[in-house]
């Protein structure tokens, strides 16, 4: 069975409730699913996963230090998460204030490795976003989103 990782910080809780919407999409389409803060993930980890979608906090337009630090420690895979499916989430206080700019730098390092990703032509194109806690337009993209992911696994699977 095709399995994904969700993986996220949250200081508040906002982008949790996010990644368990993400998960909550994954799963509907039936491929496992692992949610995991981002300090419970050992890097070795990524490998293990046809799929992996990270959520993050925007700080100052980009991702929180708990994210960048995963994904600096990837470097080590370089090529090894090469055909993976990513995604990504961003939740932040206000509107205008760096969630896709957030987004794209996550999937910056993710086209670095190698991974597929999808974008959505409705809704949030690049990964769903929310402002402050989620409602029910941001959730329900967040199940939108692990929809998606999971399904492109399957054809590519």
């Amino acid at each position: 069975m095709a399995k994904a990782l969700v993986i996220y910080y949250s200081r508040t809780g906002n982008t949790k409730k996010m990644a368990e919407s993400v998960a909550e999409g994954i799963k509907n389409e039936g491929l496992e699913v692992v949610v995991k803060e981002a300090k419970n993930v050992d890097v070795d980890e990524l490998l293990k996963y046809d799929a992996i979608a990270i959520g993050s906090p925007t700080y100052y337009g980009t991702m929180a230090s708990q994210i960048k630090k995963l994904l600096d420690d990837s470097v080590k895979f370089h090529g090894r998460l090469e055909g993976k499916v990513g995604a990504a989430f961003a939740s932040s206080a206000n509107v205008g204030g760096g969630n896709e700019t957030a987004i794209l730098d996550i999937l910056n390092a993710m086209l670095i490795h190698g991974m597929i990703i999808q974008g959505d032509p409705q809704g949030d194109h690049y990964g769903a976003v929310a402002i402050g806690a989620p409602d029910s337009r941001a959730t329900q993209q967040c199940v939108r989103l692990g929809s998606r992911v999971a399904k492109l696994v399957k054809r590519l699977k």
